[in-house]
């Protein structure tokens, strides 16, 4: 007899033996039991979770002369000739016969009546591969079958079908196979045929089947032979992963952020012949594995490993950063979706593995995120060095910067606190007053420095400064008694204190002040100062600040303008004072 593969000789042949599916037999056999049986059926879901193999089953049971439970007896003459092969139940593989002379020959054939059985079943699969034609061709004879007749149209792409075929069929949806049962099946399969196996190797098996029944069962048959025993490492050889100590080595470094060690053991795994997809693979698969070991309370009942390795494991997930974890695995799964555009997939991978172990490189909030916690996690360790900067570094750290003090310190612009631009002494011919000497420095303490070898001659010590004379309270001088240059100065000076008057000041510089009678005429050529000044906040805090020295009376205005009516009455007084002049 020819060798047959697990998944043939282990397919089931009854409702009972199906692994899973529980809610797509239920229906079955429900309509079976009460005699409901629909024309036609569209089984869909994932591959090798026992689409074609129900869809036997069920075109066998409706065929069964004394069907138990819904499932074919297998016994009666029907379910004999049935099984050795009939003309009631056809198998189509639309991947193949996709054209519209298949589904025209169909067409014609389903008119025929069955030969053994009640119903002629066909079972078309991959029915999602059929050309548009193809579909027309069928549909009416799908809509409007022969009373005989059963469709069963499978496919694992139900997007691909027309939707008027979809609303002509009952759909029944498959999932994925739970890890456990396939664990169950699996070790039922290896006690009948004495196959000795571990408990590890079988889970991870389990997992690489990745929910299909049919890809575990190839995967298993392949460790069957590699060893007298299916054990975990023949798991892993047959399975071509990197070597598990290698690999948990390798992200341990990337979560601790070893650089060194993370890119040597890259190279290490891959000169080995390992495949970079292959390696990028194992790398998210053991990131998961320390995700479900670091916040799992079960983790070693979920993840089934041996002993040793989940302690290896748990380990390092014990040492690394949640947060450094959730990024390596984001960065290596963005790599995983470019590497299918790259032209140097190595490459690629070795920038991931660079990135996500030197977060330093990484200007996103994620990565300054992990470089605190690590930071703090080497604090609460008391491994935290702090090396030293030079001395003259931090001198000139504590330098202040001479255009950092001409900076405004708030909104408005102002200036620096020093020597008034205008003074008393420039425009009169009395003693200048004494100016405030600066407050003494004290050069902040520091570390000894090692002496030079050939050292400066000292400085001679500074003369004694004599100690300032006490302020003097400003006592407002009339108007008449100062000259007008002396008399912006003063205003210049006080405004210059003034809080947050830093613009009036500015545009107040380049003014010139002269007399007219009484009045301080402030003279300007631009346009702008001069509507600026013109202002009612501008023009309230002059008066202000020109009360505070004595003067009350003052006006703003542009070079060449006319005077006001005021001021050519106040020029003919000043002028002819000697004649008597009325005024109307």
């Amino acid at each position: 007899m020819a060798h047959l593969s697990l998944y043939r000789r282990f397919r089931p042949d009854s409702f009972d033996k199906m692994v899973r599916q529980e809610h797509v037999v239920r229906i079955l056999k429900n309509q079976i039991e009460g005699n409901q049986i629909g024309h036609a059926y569209l089984f869909t879901g994932p591959r090798g979770t026992g689409k074609t193999s129900i869809a036997r089953i069920f075109a066998r049971a409706v065929n069964c002369e004394h069907p138990k439970d819904g499932s074919p007896c297998g016994q009666c003459a029907t379910c004999r000739a049935l099984g050795e092969g009939s003309l009631d139940i056809s198998e189509i593989d639309a991947a193949s016969n996709n054209g519209v002379a298949e589904m025209r020959d169909l067409r014609e054939k389903v008119q025929y009546p069955p030969v053994t059985g009640r119903y002629k079943v066909y079972i078309i699969d991959e029915v999602h591969m059929l050309t548009d034609a193809a579909f027309n061709a069928l549909l009416k004879t799908l809509e409007e079958p022969p009373a005989h007749a059963i469709f069963i149209l499978a496919t694992t792409e139900p997007q691909k079908i027309p939707a008027t075929i979809l609303s002509r069929c009952m759909r029944l949806d498959f999932k994925l196979i739970p890890e456990e049962d396939l664990e169950k099946h699996l070790k039922s399969i290896l006690d009948e045929i004495g196959k000795p196996y571990e408990e590890e190797a079988v889970a991870a098996i389990a997992r690489a089947g990745a929910g299909s029944d049919r890809d575990m069962l190839s995967i298993a048959e392949a460790c069957i032979v590699y060893a007298d025993k299916l054990t975990y490492e023949a798991v892993c050889a047959v399975l071509g992963a990197a070597d598990f100590h290698e690999t948990a080595k390798l992200v341990s470094a990337m979560l601790t952020f070893d650089l060194d060690t993370a890119i040597s053991s890259v190279e290490s795994i891959l000169s080995e012949g390992k495949s970079v997809g292959v390696l990028l693979k194992d790398i998210l698969q053991l990131l998961s594995r320390i995700t479900i070991a670091k916040t799992c309370s079960d983790a070693e009942k979920l993840l089934s490993l041996p002993k040793q390795l989940f302690s290896e494991i748990k380990s390092v997930a014990d040492r690394a950063d949640g947060r450094a974890v959730l990024r390596a695995t984001e960065i290596l799964i963005r790599t995983e979706n470019e590497l299918r555009f790259v032209s140097s997939p190595r490459i690629s991978l070795e920038t991931a593995i660079l990135r996500a172990s030197h977060p330093e490189s990484d200007a996103d909030s994620e990565a300054l995120i992990v470089r605190i916690n690590h930071l703090e996690e080497e604090l609460k360790n008391g491994t935290l060095t702090v090396s030293a900067a030079p001395m003259s570094e931090i001198r000139h750290a504590e330098t202040p910067s001479p255009v950092k003090e001409l900076l405004p310190e708030e909104d408005d612009f102002s200036f620096p606190d020093e020597e008034p631009i205008f003074e008393e002494a420039y425009f009169s011919d009395g003693p200048a007053p004494q100016k405030k000497p600066p407050e003494p420095i004290v050069p902040a303490k520091e570390a000894p420095a090692e002496k030079p070898l050939f050292a400066p001659a000292p400085a001679p010590p500074p003369a004694p400064v004599p100690a300032p004379s006490p302020a003097q309270p400003v006592v407002p001088v009339p108007a008449g008694e100062m000259s007008a240059e002396v008399a912006f100065g003063k205003f210049m000076r006080a405004l210059r204190k003034t809080p947050k008057s830093g613009v009036l000041f500015t545009m107040c510089s380049d003014l010139l002040a002269s007399y007219e009678g009484e009045t301080l005429v402030l003279t300007t050529e631009s346009d702008t100062i001069y509507t600026a000044l013109r202002r009612e906040d501008h023009r309230r805090a002059m008066e202000e600040i020109f009360a505070g020295i004595g003067i009350t009376d003052f006006d703003v205005r542009k070079k060449g303008a006319k005077p006001t009516q005021k001021s050519a009455i106040e020029e003919l007084k000043s002028n002819f004072g000697d004649y008597p002049i009325e005024f109307k």
